[in-house]
């Protein structure tokens, strides 16, 4: 990677015209290239063959593709979940996963090199964040599992390594860029937004028009027992976190979707359960159920299923929308951060 040079998979359609424009070319260029970065995903500028080779030398003087390699895919015998381990071009790792369904392909992205947040039960954030990536670092994972699956991926969510929230910039260039009719087009409502609860993040993503989902990793039903397994609660409570996510619902009419992570004898009890239930009571809301997939690092266990079923049977009786997340890609390090960690 040449810092020099302009990372151009990272300009919107109008950024990328104006671009070209300033070289002396027509704005029909620019939809050219366009469509040959994020709707062809080509990996260099030799591919784009209705440019003229003048044009082509050029670019490559002053533009950088910035390309993932893919160091390696494992498949899990049991679902045919994609586990994928990309070398960035400093040679950081980062992971992304893709996930087979009947209604298409769903891939699972990072935001960041590792994560700050200190979350006690993931192991993205062992090792801290090295850096934010790029919003062509960020699209080149989809475009690189399209090329290797052979298929379109239809539903993307941004909750692999990282905080998207504190990387902000780049992960809305990225929604803006993916579903642009001129690139991949893929809906805006098929996109997913994951944060532990960044509250002035929330509030700008309520004001810039997108058709997002966002996820808000909650995990807790208090604040005391999310302080312990979160440290972003010590600086954001609970009921202003909500107030955000009311906010977001409120300016895009978009359900905010709660992802709970379900840890033995932590946060999986009745007790919780009735909490919980209670605290988004009114809300136009969906609980996410996840039991926590273990990793050498922590202590925690799974929680056990008579446990899952009891939670789900208390939240569903009490109204609130839930679903438990299939377990995906168990056989193969399926948690973010695992593989990376694994590789290190």
């Amino acid at each position: 990677m040449d810092s020099k040079k302009t990372d151009i998979k990272s300009f919107e359609y109008e950024e990328l015209v104006a671009f070209l424009k300033e070289m002396g070319q027509p704005a029909f260029r620019g939809k050219q290239v366009f469509s040959w970065l994020h709707e062809k995903c080509v990996d260099s500028f030799d591919q784009m063959t209705n440019l003229s080779k003048a044009l082509r030398e050029e670019l490559k003087e002053t533009c950088d593709l910035r390309p993932l390699k893919k160091r390696e895919v494992l498949t899990s015998e049991i679902d045919g979940t994609k586990k994928y381990l990309f070398e960035l071009c400093d040679g950081f790792l980062i992971e992304s996963v893709m996930m087979p369904y009947k209604h298409g392909n769903s891939v699972c992205v990072s935001s960041q090199v590792g994560c700050n947040m200190g979350c006690s039960f993931c192991a993205s954030t062992i090792n801290g964040c090295e850096r934010n990536l790029t919003a062509s670092e960020i699209l080149g994972q989809v475009y690189e599992i399209q090329k290797d699956i052979g298929e379109r991926v239809s539903n993307i969510v941004i909750m692999g390594m990282g905080e998207p929230m504190i990387n902000y910039d780049n992960v809305v260039r990225f929604v803006r860029i993916i579903s642009d009719e001129n690139a991949l087009h893929i809906s805006q409502r098929n996109i997913t937004i994951s944060t532990c609860g960044i509250i002035p993040a929330i509030i700008s993503m309520s004001d810039e028009r997108l058709k997002v989902t966002l996820a808000l990793s909650l995990h807790a039903p208090n604040d005391e027992i999310r302080k312990k397994i979160m440290p972003v609660a010590k600086k954001y409570k609970i009921a202003d976190v909500l107030s955000a996510c009311d906010l977001y619902f409120e300016k895009t009419g978009r359900r905010v979707t709660f992802e709970y992570c379900l840890i033995d004898h932590v946060n999986d009890k009745p007790e919780h359960a009735r909490e919980l239930a209670q605290l988004l009571k009114g809300r136009n809301a969906h609980v996410n159920l996840i039991p926590v997939n273990p990793t050498p690092e922590n202590n925690y266990g799974a929680a056990k299923e008579k446990d899952i079923e009891t939670f789900q049977n208390i939240l569903e009786t009490a109204g609130i929308t839930t679903t438990r997340r299939r377990e995906m890609g168990r056989d193969i390090s399926g948690a973010c951060g695992q593989l990376v960690r694994r590789k290190l």
